[in-house]
């Protein structure tokens, strides 16, 4: 069954901060540019315009049009909201909407992400947004949660705590020091895309968590997972037994608008035999 999370209408902003200090949207553009390492003339090629205008549009000499902003986000892969975020400083509106989930306009979009992740059952499944807090979740992962503090289960849940947290799942993952590190690295590329400050501040939180101590001297450890040839595996202990899962990530191709730009639906994919037999022969 699934389970939806409420969230609070109005998310925190997510925080654009230029590479160099400066008003208007030219040091905004010129701290995207540089964060993507494109220069003024492949950036002028893509755009089908020229060095000398995009120099002049960074230093304020030039204001661009609504329509040339859009561009220049478009080729530098600017984030939806960031996005809105150009348009303001240049003068003009924003130009996608940032529908609260629960509005009556996105009711189709939440029935079927819904269906998705219920119909991916008996793996588990899951919707997040931008700051990895659950929007919806199928009772595969409520499964998974046995065990977690009261305290990391009051809504908004947030992945990042749950699975790292010394009370959440961390000490029931056999790889923790693996997959810890896969995590802090995907958060890290993500803050280096979208400049988001409440992701940052998420990331400095959980990577204050105590880390995994080194292991003792013992038996040999045991050997890795075929999926770890392809994939790196979550390896956690569950109702007696390891279960191993290889997590995909998706999301929506051309958003037009800024909550359904940051939406991603995880799932988690039997590594081996067991962990799929174990789960195709529990109740549901």
């Amino acid at each position: 069954m699934t389970a939806v999370v409420p969230k609070d209408a109005s998310p925190a902003p997510l925080a654009v901060v230029p590479s160099e200090p400066g008003p208007g949207v030219g040091p905004l553009l010129r701290g995207w540019r540089r964060l993507r390492r494109v220069s003024q003339l492949e950036l002028a090629l893509r755009a089908e315009s020229s060095a000398r205008h995009i120099s002049f549009v960074e230093t304020g000499r030039s204001r661009p049009s609504a329509e040339m902003v859009l561009r220049l986000a478009d080729h530098l892969d600017v984030p939806v909201r960031e996005r809105n975020a150009l348009l303001l400083a240049a003068g003009y509106a924003p130009r996608y909407p940032q529908t609260p989930l629960d509005d009556p306009a996105l009711g189709a979009l939440r029935d079927g992400l819904e269906r998705l992740i219920r119909c991916y059952e008996p793996y588990p499944a899951l919707v997040v947004d931008a700051s990895y807090d659950v929007v919806a979740a199928n009772g595969a992962i409520a499964a998974l949660l046995t065990g977690v503090a009261e305290h990391l289960l009051q809504p908004p849940l947030n992945t990042m705590r749950l699975t790292l947290h010394p009370e959440g799942l961390a000490p029931r993952i056999r790889n923790l020091d693996e997959w810890r590190g896969h995590l802090l690295d995907q958060m890290r590329r993500q803050i280096a895309l979208s400049r988001s400050e409440p992701l940052r501040a998420l990331y400095d939180e959980v990577r204050a968590y105590p880390a995994p101590p080194s292991e003792p001297a013992g038996p040999a450890p045991e050997p890795p997972s075929p999926a770890a040839r392809f994939a790196l595996p979550m390896r956690i202990e569950h109702a007696g037994r390891v279960l191993s899962f290889v997590s995909s990530i998706s999301t929506f191709n051309t958003p037009m608008d800024v909550t359904v730009a940051e939406l991603a639906v995880e799932t988690l994919l039997p590594a081996d035999r067991e962990t799929a037999a174990f789960l195709q022969g529990l109740p549901w």
